[in-house]
């Protein structure tokens, strides 16, 4: 049973979970809400429909810190600029930990989701319940966190009922091998399980990065700007250049080619085949961290980033679900 403290910060609500809830390992059948129309939402989860900057993404960031502290037997400082040094190299510190220390990928995403406090970290917005089951379309979400994690997210939100279904890290897997956000293959092969095209498809993200990947496909794209400190990406990837003036499924034919080309490439990229290729705290964690790792306390105020200009490859910018809800028409919904 939920109990939902009277106590709120700038609209933000904490929901808390008494001692004696365990999240239920299948989500509840049929979701919640207005599931209506031919949209399909995929939603992201951490800084799209929670605040993960609060406490969630630093707090991943030192348990990261110290899985490669142990890994390497060093302090944390040593470990610290290793974990940067492979995050700005391969992309995530989890690729550099594989292709050096031969790490077991599900161990690390275990211990950096390991939170006995989960309940007093989460923070969402209120009346997000409500937003969502307003949203009209079908609703599913897709992290590249790990599964317990995501539906215990889900659990405490109050949300766990809004989505149809869960893709995590561990559903991620085309072909035998992993392959998660931005991998177009995972997202191709998720659309046709769910029988929709990708212009009928939107994906609301808080990383620009994987939303300029998945634009190339003619997916839609929502950018959520609310909960992010720091605008960083989570590795450099190349969009083709497209004609925005065609809207929908009708992309130009430069861009159809590079796709079919990517699906006949063949090239091994080990690490990035057995891992993933990003845990996603990393992308809103500068580099900085590494100079001072335990210099800030676990609820120290962070500086909101300042937002960018809506890129070209995003159809509408919100900062909320209660905004999305508002712009819908922005995305030809």
């Amino acid at each position: 049973m939920f109990i939902r403290q009277p106590t709120q910060r700038s609209g933000v609500v904490r929901a808390r979970v008494s001692s004696n809830h365990r999240p239920r390992r299948r989500l509840a059948r049929g979701a919640v809400g207005d599931t209506s129309g031919d949209v399909v939402w995929l939603f992201d989860l951490d800084n799209t429909l929670h605040d993960a900057s609060h406490a969630i993404f630093p707090a991943i960031n030192r348990l990261m810190t110290a899985y490669v502290a142990r890994v390497l037997g060093s302090d944390d400082a040593t470990a610290s600029r290793v974990r940067v040094d492979y995050w700005q190299r391969y992309g995530a510190t989890l690729l550099g930990m594989i292709r050096h220390h031969q790490v077991d990928p599900a161990d690390f995403l275990r211990a950096a989701h390991d939170f006995p406090e989960l309940a007093d970290m989460v923070r969402v917005r209120r009346g997000l319940v409500a937003a969502l089951r307003r949203l009209p379309g079908r609703k599913i979400l897709v992290t590249n966190a790990p599964r317990d994690y995501a539906r215990s997210v889900l659990a405490i939100a109050g949300i766990e009922r809004c989505f149809e279904r869960v893709v995590a890290i561990e559903d991620m897997w085309v072909h035998g091998h992993l392959r998660p956000k931005p991998d177009r293959r995972m997202l191709r092969r998720l659309l046709a399980q769910i029988d929709v095209s990708p212009h009928r498809a939107v994906l609301v993200e808080d990383t620009l990065s994987h939303l300029k990947h998945y634009a190339a496909t003619g997916i839609r794209t929502a950018w959520v700007t609310g909960y992010l400190r720091t605008i960083a990406p989570s590795r450099p990837h190349v969009a083709p250049a497209q004609d925005s003036s065609v809207p929908g499924a009708v992309r130009d034919a430069a861009t159809r080619s590079t796709l079919a080309a990517e699906d006949r490439q063949n090239v091994a990229h080990t690490a990035q085949e057995r891992s993933v290729t990003l845990v996603a705290a990393e992308s809103q964690d500068p580099a900085g961290a590494a100079t001072a790792p335990q210099s800030q306390p676990d609820h120290a105020p962070r500086v909101r980033a300042r937002m960018t200009k809506r890129p070209g490859y995003v159809d509408i910018k919100v900062q909320s679900m209660h905004q999305l809800l508002r712009r819908i028409r922005g995305i030809g919904s």
